[in-house]
């Protein structure tokens, strides 16, 4: 059974995983628990802007704190699935 995170519309979706949350995510996949600083090296940005989108990503259950206070990323993928239909 997988893990399920929804989002009430698009928009929303949109809203939390951004551009550069998304590569975030793709560094953080498979990386284990890593710090805050750690993970804004990887992604080569300012540890204070990645803070702000680590802080909207475990707020959205995408990522998790380990008990040392190191950020992971908990699962095996990731799979955005939306449906635009004629109204």
């Amino acid at each position: 059974k997988s893990a399920r995170i929804s989002f009430a519309t698009p928009e929303l979706l949109w809203q939390v995983l951004t551009a550069k949350r998304w590569e975030l995510l793709k560094v953080l996949c498979a990386a284990g628990p890593v710090s805050i600083r750690e993970a804004a090296r990887r992604v080569g940005r300012d540890v204070k802007a990645v803070h702000g989108d680590v802080t909207a990503l475990l707020e959205a259950g995408v990522l998790s704190r380990a008990s040392d206070g190191r950020i992971e990323f908990p699962f095996d993928a990731v799979k955005v699935e939306f449906l635009l239909q004629a109204a």
